[in-house]
């Protein structure tokens, strides 16, 4: 089973790059997230083109999310929306059972600030994320936080800001301790591997990124994780996204 993981941030400017995507790896799973369309707009004949077939959650130009699967794999119990997440109009999360795997894609809001009223939003759907984790076997996505300074080019330039806070961390961790293992730490324990880099000053070609995009896998398939990587190409080239995609294989 090959799973595979993106925030393509607009899939109406990424979709030749999901297909590229698409062709280059052939996931029996693709997650998406920032997706940035409305329900109506969602791309479904040309992912049908490619052999694919898909569930969304959308909310217009912000957020959104997807499953998508090869096409003879059924796209079954379907679920949109987080039980417990604060702004259910946002279209964040979405979850569906692929070839007896329930996977669920996820973008868990940005946060701001620690000041701000979005940091504890972002801290609620963290805490609804972790109640509904041990009904899942995949939780893929952008989670928008780093589980360690290894994760992050420079952890001096990130102090009192989110995405490194020990409040978001330990929130991660609960996700985790409910059932789930980090697909690519479990593989790579040392690795630096960003999926995140800012598309200004170079960011991307000087290695300045976080690790904020996860392939979660329940812990009973773990031991059949036989690779878990980034593919760096997929953030280079035309129309990038700000993030590479993640990807992994089950035996």
């Amino acid at each position: 089973m090959k799973l595979a993981t993106w925030n393509v941030n607009s899939l109406k400017a990424r979709l030749p790059r999901v297909l590229e995507l698409l062709d280059k790896h052939g996931p029996d799973v693709l997650c998406l997230q920032e997706t940035k369309c409305e329900r109506e707009a969602f791309p479904h004949e040309a992912l049908a083109a490619a052999g694919y077939h898909a569930v969304e959650h959308s909310a217009g130009r912000w957020a959104g999310v997807a499953v998508a699967a090869r096409r003879d794999l059924p796209l079954e119990d379907v679920t949109r929306g987080l039980s417990g997440e604060v702004a259910p109009d946002e279209a964040r999360w979405v979850a569906a059972r692929v070839d007896g795997l329930h996977v669920a894609s996820a973008y868990v809001p940005n946060g701001r600030a620690v000041d701000s009223a979005e940091f504890g939003r972002k801290l609620a759907f963290l805490d609804a994320m972790r109640a509904a984790a041990p009904a899942l076997d995949v939780l893929a996505g952008d989670l928008n936080v780093t589980r360690a300074d290894l994760d992050v080019y420079d952890p001096l330039a990130f102090a009192g800001s989110t995405h490194v806070t020990p409040e978001e961390r330990s929130r991660l961790e609960g996700v985790l301790q409910a059932g789930l293992v980090d697909a690519y730490r479990e593989l790579h324990p040392d690795e630096v591997g960003f999926t995140w880099w800012d598309y200004r000053q170079g960011h991307f070609h000087r290695r300045m990124g976080l690790r904020i995009d996860y392939l979660l896998v329940g812990a009973a398939h773990a031991p059949r994780l036989r690779s878990c990587g980034i593919d760096r190409d997929l953030r280079k080239g035309p129309k990038p996204s700000d993030h590479a995609p993640l990807l992994a294989e089950l035996a």
